[in-house]
């Protein structure tokens, strides 16, 4: 499908969404509105919050300090995914050693680890950055380490009998082999990082998108909630772009996926 044709395909699915948003809430019907906008505001009003909000300046101070968590704890928990992932992968003894307690960490609820969080390192950035850190990690850790065992046993074979050493492997098959798990996994964590540093911010923070949120939750300001989701979501549809820039970049030799046809 042409890329115009999609854009064109994805805005109008907003802005059917919008559209329906604004009827039920400023439209009455049957004598009533459907929505009260005091619990569901109105797009206009939010667009118009958001809008003085960033004309204002306060918000790009909030968002600096989410942007900042949320790349930390992207960085650090990506890298410490992608090779502990490539460690464990590649010697079996120490995957099966550890196994139960990576499993057991990855079961801990991160909610929980949020106050310990707090205690250890205080209100500042780094406990939302240890929070996001442990929702990227374990989503990386497991997706590259399945990609570099899913390595054709033939493929190996091969560049074994090609003379390819344990280093030339690691750089022309182990690591082509786990790219492709690799970015899948790294486009559902730019979302879980965000989350985790929203979710340290509200619930304890001095600033921040997640403190502007609770912020505005404490005075029930649905306006100001749903123009804080607003940014959330047009910061995290950001991110996933660079990521996928990135992977454009490295994974230019794959081949592009069949299209289905109707």
């Amino acid at each position: 499908m042409n890329r115009a044709v999609l854009l064109a395909l994805q805005l109008l699915v907003a802005l059917a969404f919008l559209l329906l948003w604004h009827v039920l809430t400023t439209v009455p019907i049957g004598g009533r509105k459907l929505l009260d906008p005091f619990f569901f505001s109105t797009p206009l009003d939010v667009l118009a919050r958001t809008w003085k909000d960033l004309a204002g300046g306060e918000l790009w101070r909030h968002l600096g300090i989410t942007l900042l968590e949320t790349v930390l704890a992207f960085a650090t928990g990506a890298t410490g995914g992608i090779l502990l992932g490539f460690a464990f992968a590649r010697r079996a003894l120490l995957a099966a050693v550890f196994d139960p307690y990576v499993k057991a960490a990855n079961a801990l609820p991160r909610v929980v680890l949020a106050p310990i969080f707090a205690l250890w390192f205080g209100l500042g950035i780094w406990s939302k950055v240890a929070l996001g850190f442990t929702l990227v990690f374990f989503i990386v850790f497991f997706n590259v380490y399945q990609g570099v065992r899913e390595v054709s046993p033939t493929v190996l074979a091969n560049a074994r009998m090609l003379g390819m050493n344990e280093r030339q492997l690691m750089r022309h098959v182990y690591w082509p082999a786990a790219l492709t798990w690799m970015f899948s996994s790294l486009h559902t964590s730019v979302g879980f990082a965000l989350v985790g540093a929203v979710v340290g911010e509200y619930l304890g923070s001095a600033g921040g998108l997640g403190y502007k949120i609770q912020q505005a939750e404490s005075v029930f300001d649905v306006t100001g909630v749903f123009s804080g989701m607003l940014v959330l979501t047009v910061f995290v549809i950001l991110l996933d772009a660079v990521v996928t820039a990135i992977e454009k970049r490295l994974l230019v030799w794959r081949p592009a996926p069949a299209t289905a046809t109707s």
